[in-house]
């Protein structure tokens, strides 16, 4: 089972006993924060999370399933993310 944005934001109000819509307003403007700064190519870095940083992809030959004919797949940029100590510690 996926855990949902909507059970980060019901965990955290619960603890803290901060209201629902005042988490979700905190955590919805975290996630766009770093989408924004992904989108201008930086680097975000959360301690002992980890890091989300874009890479280019160059292009290259891929090669249709279906019918085996070559076909041209063209340079894209990806989010890449990599877990930070404490992340790699717990998560085993």
């Amino acid at each position: 089972m996926a855990i949902t944005k909507k059970d980060i934001v019901l965990k955290i109000a619960n603890e803290t006993g901060i209201k629902q819509i005042d988490v979700k307003r905190v955590v919805q403007s975290a996630l766009d924060k770093i989408t924004e700064y992904l989108a201008q190519g930086q680097t975000v870095e959360l301690r002992n999370f980890g890091i989300f940083k874009v890479k280019s992809r160059r292009g290259r030959l891929g090669r249709n399933p279906r019918t085996g004919q070559e076909v041209p797949v063209p340079p894209k940029k990806v989010v890449v993310f990599k877990p930070g100590l404490i992340m790699k510690r717990d998560v085993k």
